[in-house]
């Protein structure tokens, strides 16, 4: 890899898959600490005239965006100040801006895949933020590249899987939307689609622009949590044996999350080359790392 690869949020569980596949390659990322108080505009504008890298991957938030129940309105609006902060800097110092954006800023209302010129409609706070994330770094970064994930799952406690996992644990009934679909995607494949966008790009292709990437087989929460329920089984003593199945409109999230998230990702394979791969195969070792950290 000839470009300097920075990454923001290379202690989260998405940032960590994608250090470990690059080691696998012998490509590696200056990953900076961040501050006490996390990555601000302050703090981003020191450390990119500090350094200068030619790609800058922008994970920092990642928690917030993809595996948070609830996030606050002010965290977003310093997370905008800052991403916006981020885009004049690539702008500034020429280098090319990795932003990751989530399925969340469609509505959800149309039945068929989302492409990538199809018209947001976000739902809630966070969706919103997002969209707007995503319109200053199309504005005021012109080398750019915005990746838009499906349903993204990790190894950490704490995230969409950690809690659907402990539920299992604790919960004797656990109920499922079995009318809501989305591209269930494991984080290391995620890290796998961001890696193969890195190489082309240091090839010097100018392939900017918004891209879709989510697991090959749409799916429903309920089919999803079936999956894990049988694989979880391999390692744990669990409460739940069998899932109950719910409308989407009964669940305690409706609002905010779309009932069709599902995203077509015919660019990004016409493009880089990235095939969608099943989620199925990557849930065996998720969970083995999950449990191993657990």
């Amino acid at each position: 890899m000839r470009m300097r690869l920075m990454l923001l949020g290379g202690g989260n569980a998405l940032g960590q898959a994608l250090i470990r596949l690059g080691a696998e390659e012998d490509i590696g990322f200056l990953a900076p600490r961040p501050p006490s108080q996390g990555w601000d505009a302050p703090s981003l504008t020191t450390l990119l005239d500090d350094n200068r890298p030619d790609i800058v991957i922008n994970l920092a938030y990642y928690f917030d965006w993809f595996q948070s129940g609830r996030v606050d309105e002010a965290v977003l609006a310093s997370q905008e100040r800052a991403v916006e902060r981020l885009a004049e800097l690539g702008q500034h110092h020429q280098f090319v801006l990795m932003q990751p954006s989530s399925y969340r800023v469609f509505d959800g209302a149309r039945t068929t895949s989302y492409s990538e010129k199809d018209e947001v409609a976000p739902l809630d706070a966070r969706s919103c933020a997002l969209w707007r994330m995503e319109q200053s770094v199309r504005s005021l970064c012109p080398r750019h590249v915005l990746l838009r994930f499906g349903w993204l799952l990790d190894d950490s406690s704490e995230g969409l899987l950690g809690r659907f996992l402990q539920r299992l644990e604790q919960n004797d009934e656990l109920c499922l939307a079995d009318d809501r679909r989305g591209n269930p995607t494991p984080a290391e494949d995620a890290a796998r689609v961001i890696l193969a966008v890195l190489k082309q790009l240091d090839c010097e292709a100018p392939l900017w622009g918004t891209y879709h990437y989510g697991g090959h087989e749409a799916s429903t929460p309920l089919v999803v949590g079936q999956a894990l329920l049988a694989e979880a089984a391999n390692h744990r003593q669990l409460a739940v044996e069998s899932l109950t199945p719910i409308a989407h409109a009964a669940c305690s999230d409706a609002a905010d999350e779309p009932q069709h998230g599902v995203l077509a990702c015919k660019k990004i394979f016409n493009t880089f080359g990235i095939k969608p791969r099943a989620w199925r195969t990557g849930l065996p070792s998720l969970l083995e790392r999950y449990y191993r950290h657990g």
